[in-house]
């Protein structure tokens, strides 16, 4: 029996009983010269052509296009730029985002080693068990455990940390405590851990360390990380739209927001870094930081980073 090649243009994906036809990939590579070309066509104002080129080249165009995309003409499929926009412009906002990055990063710095001392401190007293992160018995789910253990496997393989190795050549235990583990494990590995610890009095007293309730301490600090990933991985942040459930608590014992605001959107995540701050850090600058951020770049749309009109009188934002 002869059988039909698939075929060689389309793939067809079957889905809810419709079938979808997707067309293959067909755009090819373009040097900088071309792509200036292709912009400068689409009404796009380059101040000057060889440094436009030379930040492409180095910047590479699909990640600065993330940048030019606010300076398209409605319907943006038309590739059409807006009357007034320029190269300097998408420049101007790549500049602010990566600041703002950087910005971020440090403050989720002070988040991420408080968590993590929380996470072992907290567990390690209330289970005496020095080696409770890979004692099955302190977590519920299965499942869950088995792949952190892949992680802590793969995490334990490859760290040639001094404190690693140091343990490995003076104990017979298969595993390090858990504070030397702690060290070596993503953010977001330590997140699930503490989100399958059994005991909900230990994950109470951890959350309760932050002033909040377990699934809000769990759902904010799945948001840091994911904003903490994108800063590691430089991905845009100021105008990015977070797909994440955000749980909130109807009475919060810390100063926090009273104004509505898009939970989607990077100020809201600021928001959250700025509470665990206020608690870890209570004198911290963070505000200071972002006043002296958004006034080297006035022409930055802060309504599309989600600041509502009044966000400075927020009680969050004034404990000082």
């Amino acid at each position: 029996m002869q059988h039909e090649n698939p075929p060689s243009l389309f793939t067809m994906l079957k889905s809810a009983g419709r079938f979808f036809i997707m067309a293959h990939y067909t755009k090819s590579y373009s040097s900088p010269t071309q792509l200036v070309a292709l912009l400068q066509a689409r009404g796009l104002h380059v101040e000057n052509i060889a440094r436009a080129e030379n930040y492409l080249q180095r910047i590479g165009y699909y990640r600065f296009s993330a940048y030019l995309y606010p300076l398209l003409q409605v319907p943006k499929v038309n590739h059409i730029f807006k009357p007034d926009a320029s190269f300097s412009q998408a420049l101007n906002m790549y500049r602010f985002d990566r600041h703002l990055r950087l910005l971020m990063f440090n403050e989720i710095e002070k988040i991420e080693v408080a968590v993590r001392s929380a996470i072992v401190n907290i567990t390690s007293r209330e289970t005496g068990n020095p080696f409770w992160m890979t004692d099955h018995t302190c977590f519920y789910d299965a499942n869950t455990f088995q792949r952190t253990m892949q992680y802590i496997n793969a995490e334990l393989f490859k760290s040639r940390e001094d404190f690693i190795e140091h343990f490995r050549t003076s104990y017979s235990d298969p595993y390090p405590p858990a504070w030397m583990l702690a060290e070596i494990l993503p953010l977001g590995v330590l997140t699930r851990i503490y989100g399958n610890i059994k005991s909900n009095q230990i994950r109470k007293k951890i959350a309760q360390e932050f002033s909040l309730g377990v699934p809000v301490f769990n759902s904010w600090m799945t948001i840091v990380t994911v904003a903490r990933n994108n800063c590691c991985h430089h991905t845009r942040v100021w105008n990015r739209i977070f797909a994440l459930k955000v749980r909130t608590m109807q009475r919060m014992t810390q100063p926090w927001i009273n104004i509505s605001v898009n939970q989607q959107r990077v100020y809201f995540t600021l928001c959250i870094i700025k509470y665990f701050l206020n608690i870890i850090s209570p004198h911290n600058d963070m505000k200071a930081k972002i006043d002296t951020l958004l006034a080297a770049y006035p022409d930055i749309d802060v309504a599309a980073m989600g600041f509502p009109h009044g966000w400075e009188t927020e009680p969050l934002w004034n404990n000082k």
